[in-house]
């Protein structure tokens, strides 16, 4: 998938579209407004060089940003709606079942984003095993070269789509 500007598109659901809107917004209004009073208080309290506080909200600040920076791109990019067609393929919004190295393992072919706070394994379609998966159809074999040299074969053994 890619959007007319040839970017990588990410498919969401519509929950996790409206999840991460929300986060976006909060961070860009009240949670920026938040740091920057912790900011202005650590401040006031005298020399910079040793206010820990002062500091940390810096870092705070600066991680908030590198969010709101890349929810944005996502946001923009995503394509959002209901998941893909229920035909044993690999691809974005996919939970798959597959044999990989000779173990058995499930894993939401995607974007972590949507998967949210579950502690589902998610591969992207940038991965090197999400690059050789995508498209696969559920009983076909693959196999990849893993960033450390080593062959690595993986086994569709089913494909649906996934619901959070």
């Amino acid at each position: 998938m890619t959007t007319t500007n040839h970017e990588p598109a990410d498919w969401l659901t519509q929950e996790a579209f409206d999840r991460l809107t929300a986060e976006l917004e909060h961070l860009s209004g009240p949670g920026r407004a938040e740091i920057v009073d912790r900011i202005e208080q650590a401040r006031s309290e005298g020399d910079l060089k040793e206010n820990g506080g002062y500091h940390a909200a810096k870092e705070e600040q600066g991680k908030a940003e590198a969010r709101i920076s890349y929810l944005k791109s996502l946001l923009r990019r995503a394509l959002v709606g209901a998941a893909p067609a229920d035909d044993g393929i690999v691809e974005p919004g996919m939970l798959v079942e597959a044999i990989i190295a000779g173990d058995k393992t499930t894993f939401l072919f995607g974007s972590r984003e949507v998967a949210g706070d579950t502690d589902l394994e998610v591969y992207s379609e940038q991965s090197p095993i999400g690059a050789a998966v995508h498209g696969v159809k559920s009983g076909e074999s693959v196999s990849y070269t893993a960033p450390n040299g080593k062959e690595i074969t993986v086994e569709i053994l089913s494909c649906k789509p996934y619901s959070a």
